[in-house]
Formats: structure tokens, C-alpha cells, sequence
């Protein structure tokens, strides 16, 4: 097919002007363009010219004009605690990647778990005119007036959909490896209760203990006290664990970070890893398994639950799909180098 002559330079590019280039109608055009449903009638010879034509002129469609026809603005606000959070970054990959695909853009913003930021945000984000809320570990505390999908969320909130991690499978999966190992002196690291989901792991993890009747004094448990997102949130509560003097021979941590911290603070008071103290972390970030020694951890799929929370998010958006209140995600325990069965003749008591 002919085209038509080509707009003069510098001239405003338009539906129209690309319609006389092309011979064609500015409304095939659009459908082209906006990937419309009902594009697919179109022959693919057709659609190549329109994409070519628009990219030879640098037109795009507009974004106003688009939101404007179909009362939407295509985005989403994602509130997370830190953005160089390992568990935060993993998660809002898939997050990303899935809006990507549906042509929806995100703003992010970073409370670090300040209870009036947390408030804040949200407003903020309703004034630029999103659609709904994605939330990486954060602790709210009522709903929103619109759709919100909470991952690492476990308050029953009318209008949130939780996508969690089975916490009682992942305390079994890290127990059960321990003792089956033979280790029956386990220290616990406690996460702090301003992370969405401190408090049900531990509570998994104590009822977990007590059906395979473990000991768990207070001497053996310690608890994060800072509110960061690098290895120093375990590396002081495992030395406080150290200066006790406590006997054990294995310690869980809340989450890989903090596993990796304990670890350089085992090393610094004399104890090897896993010869001396086996230790466990959770989360399976990226650097988990090229630590050293690679930390055996529970694997949460944070690429997936990003993808999950953000496919349900735009369902719920689309009205396509009623959701409960929460969905669960299995976890998965990968065993690497930082375990190993009790030695004979390891360290006892504090050292100095």
C-alpha cells in the first residue's frame, strides 16, 4: 500500500497526520497502538507499518488521553520498608516484572517502618491517582480505599489480600533438619516485631519446638533490636547469645541477613560454622548460597510472590476474580553447607 506524503519537520504528530501518511484510519491506528482488543483482525502487515511509521515520527500515544477515555491512570503504589532490603528487592522483581507485561507502571516508596510514614504514604500515593496497593512487609493497620495485596502480611484487614508464606511448614522444614542432624541445644534469633512476620514465625517456631520437645530457656533466645536491613541486625544479638555463656549447638536466625551477621560473630569468638554452631537462616536471598559457608535457609520464592501479589492486585483492579483473605505459599528447605550433625568435643560456655 502507498503512503501519503510525510509530515512537514517539525510539524505536531498526531493520529490523523499518521493516518493520511499511512492511507489508513486514525482508529486502526489507535487500536495498533494501544494494543487494543480486536487489534488481532488487523493484518500483521498492517500492524508493522503503524509501529514502524510511529517510531520513524517518534509518536507515542498519550497517556493523559488514554487515562482520560478509560478513568484509569495504569499504576500502582508498592510500599516497601528499605529499598536496599535483600527480601524487599527480591520481591518487587517479580512485582515489576509482571506489571511490566500489563503495561502498568509502580511508584515505590520507602517508609522504614515508621509508623506515620506508613500512614502518610498511601495518601500520597491517592493523590497521584493509582489503582491500588502492593505492600512488602508492612505492618498495617487498617484497610485502604482501594485493593491492597500485602505480601509477608498477617492481619485479617477487610479489602487485603495476604500472600504469605506457610510459617508453620517452614519451622517444621528448620527444626526437624536440626534434629534429625542430632542437635537437641538450639539458640533462636527472634525478629523484631516491627517485621510483618516476626511475630508468626516465632510463634510457629515455639510450637514446633515443643511437639519435637525441645528445651528453649530464654538463655538460648535472643532478639533483633535494630530496625536496618544489614548483617550488624544479627552479628550484636548473636555475641549477646556468645556473652551468656549459653551451651547450643545450632542457632536459627530470623532471615539470611541476620544468619550472615551471626556467622562473623561465631567466627569472632572461636566457634566454627557448622563444626562448632550449626546455623540456619531463612529467606534464600541471592548471595545465600555463595556465602561462606553457604547458609543452608528456608526458601521463600520472593520472585513469585511478587509475581502472585501483583497478578491478583490488577484481577481485583479488573474486578476479574474474588480472592480469600490470604494465599499460601509453600517454602522449601535448602540444605547447604552451614548444618552438620553436632561434633564431639566442641567449644562449651562462652570463650575468650
Amino acid at each position: 500500500m502507498k503512503t501519503g506524503a510525510a509530515p512537514q519537520p517539525g510539524a505536531a504528530i498526531s493520529l490523523r497526520t499518521l493516518g493520511e501518511y499511512l492511507n489508513l484510519s486514525p482508529a486502526t491506528i489507535s487500536l495498533v497502538l494501544n494494543n487494543a482488543p480486536g487489534v488481532r483482525s488487523i493484518p500483521q502487515e498492517t500492524r508493522d507499518r503503524v509501529t514502524a511509521a510511529a517510531a520513524k515520527f517518534d509518536y507515542r500515544p498519550s497517556f493523559y488521553a488514554r487515562s482520560l477515555r478509560k478513568r484509569q491512570s495504569f499504576s500502582v503504589g508498592v510500599l516497601v520498608p528499605d529499598l536496599n532490603d535483600h527480601y524487599a528487592t527480591q520481591v518487587l522483581s517479580g512485582v515489576e516484572e509482571f506489571l511490566i507485561e500489563e503495561g502498568y507502571f509502580y511508584l515505590t516508596a520507602s517508609h522504614r517502618r515508621k509508623p506515620d510514614l506508613i500512614e502518610e504514604y498511601p495518601r500520597l500515593l491517592l493523590d497521584r491517582c493509582v489503582e491500588g496497593f502492593i505492600l512488602i512487609d508492612t505492618a498495617l493497620e487498617h484497610g485502604l480505599k482501594l485493593p491492597v495485596v500485602s505480601v509477608a502480611g498477617h492481619r485479617k484487614i477487610e479489602g487485603v489480600t495476604n500472600v504469605v508464606l506457610d510459617q508453620r511448614r517452614a519451622a517444621e522444614l528448620a527444626l526437624r533438619h536440626l534434629v534429625q542432624l542430632g542437635h537437641r541445644k538450639i539458640a533462636f534469633m527472634r525478629g523484631s516485631s516491627q517485621s510483618s512476620d516476626a511475630d508468626d514465625r516465632w510463634e510457629c517456631q515455639m510450637a514446633v519446638a515443643r511437639e519435637l520437645k525441645l528445651d528453649v530457656p530464654a538463655a538460648l533466645t535472643v532478639k533483633i533490636q535494630f530496625q536496618i536491613s544489614t548483617p550488624e541486625m544479627g552479628f550484636g544479638p548473636a555475641v549477646e547469645l556468645l556473652n551468656r555463656g549459653a551451651d547450643f549447638t545450632a542457632l536459627v536466625c530470623y532471615n539470611d541477613v541476620s544468619a550472615i551477621g551471626a556467622v562473623r560473630a561465631l567466627k569472632d569468638h572461636g566457634r566454627r560454622v557448622p563444626e562448632d554452631v550449626s546455623v540456619v537462616g531463612f529467606d534464600d536471598i541471592e548471595s545465600a548460597a555463595y556465602h561462606n559457608p553457604s547458609l543452608t535457609t528456608i526458601r521463600q520464592p520472593l520472585n513469585q510472590m511478587g509475581v502472585v501479589a501483583a497478578r491478583i492486585l490488577l484481577q481485583r483492579i479488573r474486578g476479574q476474580a474474588t480472592f480469600p483473605d490470604a494465599v499460601p505459599i509453600e517454602p522449601e528447605l535448602m540444605i547447604r553447607e552451614s548444618t552438620r550433625p553436632p561434633s564431639a568435643g566442641r567449644p562449651r560456655g562462652k570463650r575468650h
